[in-house]
């Protein structure tokens, strides 16, 4: 350490190679990310949620098939049977999300952050570089292992398909950056609102309360609507799209926009307000 005088009684520490980088940011986002066990738990339902509920709806459907209608059959589809748990497991992923971020301001925590980073950019960036590191991954991992349990489930009936069947591996993958991007979109709602109640019930609202009060309009109101919220077009990208939908590379621009919205306004929420 070394000493810099600025004036007859102030001496200003100095800390060789100890300055401020992104890369120490993410380090320090990290340790935040794997110290906290609510996160740990969250993400477990997470992954939890995603492969059990692939293995009891492909489960039951092999069971019943023989007793399935001939529209039923008809319109089943052995990828979607084995990823629908993501319906479920998005809340998850999302409340995940805005947790990391709203914890921080109930808790306080923020402010210090934001005293060793005073340009606060650097500290939004390192928690979602974290969060796509780690929920990415997990959420990958989750989506290819329900769709081989679910096949192989599927397999007593002859209903399975493999993985480079059309659409197939699209479809997987696909459904693990929607379970990210809801993630990344609930971080960002923490960070705007900065509030985990507001927070959650925004994301609810938009992800499962709004689409279904979209289907009680006009359909012609409800076509031009409904295929543009963000659950439907992820939705159209991982899952099988109808004619109602946008078409799968479609889906995912709409996704990726709403998620860019959301994640703009929290950075210069950030930038413009206090802690």
């Amino acid at each position: 350490m070394t000493t810099t005088m600025t004036g007859p009684s102030t001496v200003v520490p100095r800390f060789p190679g100890m300055r401020v980088t992104q890369g120490r940011v993410i380090q320090s986002e990290w340790t935040k990310f794997r110290s906290l066990r609510s996160t740990r738990i969250t993400l477990l339902v997470s992954v939890i949620l995603t492969i059990g509920i692939a293995a009891l709806f492909t489960a039951v459907t092999a069971n019943r098939w023989s007793h399935l209608s001939a529209d039923d059959r008809a319109s089943f589809n052995p990828v979607v049977a084995s990823l629908n748990g993501v319906r479920i497991s998005q809340l998850a992923v999302g409340v995940l999300g805005v947790l990391l971020i709203s914890g921080e301001y109930a808790t306080g925590m923020i402010r210090a952050s934001m005293t060793v980073v005073p340009r606060r950019l650097p500290v939004l960036w390192g928690k979602f570089a974290v969060f796509i590191g780690v929920v990415g991954v997990a959420s990958l991992v989750s989506t290819f292992v329900a769709f081989f349990l679910g096949q192989s489930l599927l397999s007593s009936k002859h209903l399975n398909v493999a993985i480079s069947s059309p659409g197939a591996l699209r479809m997987v993958i696909g459904a693990g950056v929607y379970l990210l991007l809801v993630g990344i979109t609930g971080m960002a709602l923490g960070g705007l609102l900065r509030n985990t109640a507001a927070g959650i019930s925004t994301l609810v609202g938009l992800y499962f309360v709004i689409p279904p009060i979209t289907e009680l309009l006009p359909s012609s109101w409800s076509n031009d609507i409904s295929p543009y919220l963000p659950s439907n077009a992820g939705e159209a990208f991982w899952g099988r799209p109808d004619i109602h939908h946008l078409s799968p590379w479609a889906g995912l621009a709409v996704l990726c926009a709403w998620t860019a919205v959301a994640v703009v306004l929290a950075a210069v929420r950030l930038v413009r307000a206090d802690a």
